[in-house]
């Protein structure tokens, strides 16, 4: 995601800095609005869902924590702190997820997908896209609820590519590929989670050799913040240590487990939003087979406050958008005029992270995080695809005007 990781300026000790009163008293009052429509249309574990949404707007954007930006910096400068936070949240999402969808709380299941060529190519394009677009599926909508209007329009293309990729996605299937490979259920939870932990570490390790090839020093920074402000202002202010923000966002993924019977998702609800879009306007999605399945049938048919990933969209859309008006740094990121090749990058990069997103049975967050922190091999056969995809994507940004 390419949000500012710079500190916030120092104040006087003591003394908190301005907040933007209008959007925090915006977003307080869409938090409640939409919190009680919830309630009235559905149950309150929506409503908890909702809240626990808000909690990761907040988190992402206090944290400034970003898979896009993180494994930029780690490829161009070397520095590998992002990178090395997300390894965190994943090591930390896995010890607390697995042994829950693995028995331990009955009716939760983890986060599956089969192995094949739909998710590779799926996975390949996303994260590409995810370069031009300048964030990926969480980093979309916490910066767009914190104001940048480069990042609207990236949405908006991800939503029309999630659409095409709904379309398309029954061809990919027929490609070759595997069923759903779920460790746990050949080595056990502890098992399955000592693997990946053996993994994880051998890729914090990697990083960190490269790093110190690069940079002369290895610098793992998860608990650096502004030390001149205190940590009180830090937590309502920003900007959170990565630390803080990864055991947040693990977190809250476990009490969407709890809350919900699966791990956090995003950007199935962005291709629902479009396809209803379609709807309202003449087209019938109800013909297509995606929106055949059970899960999509419901989903179409239903309205979008029973729906929990659009429930949490929603709750992380004004969480962000509080986050910053506490920062006061609301529409922060839309400060420099838009040209047109960085409009043409959001719109390319949108449009194939949404079609990617589909075919690759999700995000950064629904296929990556979730899916490894559901002890399956499909996340990280994603997370692998992805970043060769994020690579290319890297070296082509300056072709549109996008600094690395």
């Amino acid at each position: 995601m390419t949000v500012s990781t710079a500190q916030v300026t120092a104040e006087p000790a003591g003394k908190f800095p301005k907040i933007d009163r209008f959007i925090v008293s915006v977003s307080l009052l869409g938090m409640a609005l939409l919190a009680s429509l919830i309630w009235l249309e559905t149950a309150p574990f929506l409503v908890g869902l909702f809240f626990v949404g808000a909690l990761l707007g907040i988190a992402l954007y206090h944290g400034a924590f970003g898979f896009t930006a993180g494994w930029r910096n780690w490829v161009v400068s070397g520095n590998g702190t992002g990178l090395r936070a997300q390894l965190f949240l994943l090591g930390l999402a896995c010890l607390l997820i697995v042994p829950v969808v693995s028995g331990g709380i009955e009716g939760t299941a983890g986060t599956i997908a089969p192995v094949g060529v739909s998710l590779v190519v799926g996975s390949f394009l996303f994260g590409f896209g995810m370069q031009l677009g300048g964030g990926c599926g969480s980093g979309t909508l916490f910066t767009v609820g914190a104001g940048n209007l480069r990042m609207v329009l990236t949405l908006v293309f991800f939503i029309f590519g999630s659409v095409i990729g709904t379309l398309h996605l029954p061809f990919w299937l027929d490609a070759p590929g595997t069923d759903p490979i779920q460790l746990a259920a050949s080595l056990g939870p502890w098992g399955a989670i000592a693997l990946q932990w053996a993994v994880l570490a051998g890729l914090w390790w990697l990083i960190g050799r490269r790093e110190k090839r690069m940079t002369g020093k290895t610098s793992h920074g998860l608990l650096e913040r502004d030390r001149s402000v205190s940590v009180v202002r830090t937590l309502l202010t920003g900007r959170w240590p990565f630390l803080w923000a990864a055991v947040v966002l693990a977190v809250g993924n476990l009490l969407t487990v709890i809350l919900s019977g699966t791990p956090w998702g995003v950007t199935f609800a962005f291709a629902l939003w479009g396809a209803k879009i379609a709807q309202f306007i003449g087209f019938d999605m109800t013909q297509v087979e995606f929106w055949t399945w059970d899960y999509g049938a419901l989903a179409l048919r239903d309205s979008l406050l029973v729906n929990v990933p659009s429930v949490m969209n929603f709750g992380l859309l004004l969480g962000a958008m509080l986050a910053a008006g506490m920062a006061n740094k609301y529409n922060a990121g839309s400060q420099n005029p838009l040209v047109w090749r960085s409009v043409l990058a959001a719109v390319i990069g949108g449009s194939l992270m949404g079609y990617g997103a589909r075919l690759g049975f999700g995000c950064n967050i629904g296929a990556m995080f979730s899916g490894i922190a559901s002890a399956s091999v499909h996340g990280w056969i994603w997370f692998a695809s992805a970043f060769v995809g994020s690579l290319l994507g890297i070296k082509a940004r300056p072709h549109f005007g996008l600094g690395n």
